[in-house]
């Protein structure tokens, strides 16, 4: 049954024969970006407060040194010796400044404990500046953490958590004191960057720019990069201008690409991977060892002793595997969809592609995670 299944296959994917199509349209700005306008990373250290003995404990110099140092600007002298911290945590504060915004606007922040902590639930981070790469404060941080998990412990050992209690999240947790200018006043250029670089998809994005606009503001300028002009009549209307460039649609091209994850058995495959002609054959062998316990009685009188004597059976079983050849131009995905009909796993499958790979016949890239 199974030769004739094979058989069936065989015949079916050697009739098949796919052309390449175009990838599904995607909008400019999902797959490019404006050269300049992007997201800052800003990050500061903090202390959060009120927990309920499980900040960090008393060995955490650098917690201790910081609690102290914070009391002291406020005219407060404390002996570090005499100072507990399991109810303060240290953590970094993290978030990201998106472009164009402005002073008073609100962000979320990440907060993530930085000593030994063991859960950040029902505290509060105390004003925490954020810095920049070039080390100006551009926000500033305050405000109840949301953990969304819990961690608690019994007297003796035994513990339950749920999801992570030592990183969490502040709604809305930062205010921005400093804005990053990009000025778009008197700008007849913009240049735009592609996520996925690509000749093919690069010239297609500036002929759609420019069949969009009736005429020549696109031009590719590499791999990577569009280079836009803008008309006369939007001189005034550059927000517009962009506006509608980020809303054309654009087929990109894609690299042909299998992905493998051989600890987890997952086969990511492209639907614009091709193989050549090849002749495929994957069998397996099966190895059975059965141990059958005996008893062996002695003969009446005979004075001997009673013994257990083990018996092994061992058996081994070769599948019987026929060479397939694949014709050249067949998809990928038929041969998968016909091996998997088959009942072939996903490791043998993983094999297979490995293997034709090898020999040359894959036209496209396997990565394997």
């Amino acid at each position: 049954m199974r030769r004739k299944a094979l058989a069936g296959l065989l015949a079916l994917v050697s009739l098949v024969c796919f052309a390449p199509t175009l990838a599904p349209a995607a909008r400019l700005k999902d797959i490019a970006s404006v050269k300049g306008v992007r997201n800052n990373q800003i990050i500061g250290y903090g202390l959060i407060v009120g927990l309920n003995g499980t900040g960090d404990k008393s060995g955490t110099e650098f917690t201790i040194q910081s609690l102290t140092s914070m009391l002291s600007k406020m005219g407060i002298g404390v002996d570090p010796d005499l100072v507990s911290v399991k109810n303060v945590a240290a953590v970094m504060v993290t978030s990201t400044l998106p472009p164009f915004s402005r002073t008073g606007s609100t962000l979320d922040v990440m907060v993530s404990s930085l000593g030994d902590s063991k859960s950040l639930e029902g505290g509060t981070l105390i004003m925490t500046p954020l810095y920049g790469s070039d080390g100006e404060v551009y926000a500033i941080a305050q405000g109840p953490i949301s953990v969304g998990g819990f961690s608690a412990g019994g007297g003796g050992g035994s513990s339950v958590q749920k999801n992570h209690p030592t990183v969490g999240r502040i709604a809305n947790g930062a205010t921005i004191e400093r804005e990053l200018r990009y000025d778009l006043d008197d700008k007849r250029e913009f240049e735009m960057a592609l996520a996925s670089p690509d000749f093919t998809t690069a010239q297609r994005t500036a002929k759609a720019v420019n069949r969009h606009f009736r005429s020549d503001v696109a031009s590719a300028r590499d791999a990577g990069t569009l280079r836009l002009r803008v008309p006369s009549k939007y001189g005034e209307d550059l927000v517009g201008f962009m506006s509608e460039v980020e809303s054309i649609d654009v087929n990109p091209d894609r690299v042909a690409r299998v992905v493998v994850n051989e600890r987890t058995g997952t086969v990511v495959i492209g639907e614009d991977v091709r193989i050549a002609t090849v002749a495929v054959s994957h069998g397996s062998l099966s190895v059975t060892i059965n141990v059958t316990n005996q008893v062996s009685q002695p003969a009446p009188l005979s004075e001997g002793e009673t013994v257990v004597i083990q018996n092994q059976d061992v058996s081994a079983v070769e599948e019987a595997a026929q060479l397939a050849v694949i014709p050249e131009a067949v998809t990928i995905g038929e041969l998968v969809r016909g091996l998997n009909s088959m009942g072939v796993t996903p490791r043998d499958l993983i094999a297979i592609l490995q293997a034709i790979k090898t020999s040359g016949a894959l036209g496209a890239e396997l990565e394997l995670m």
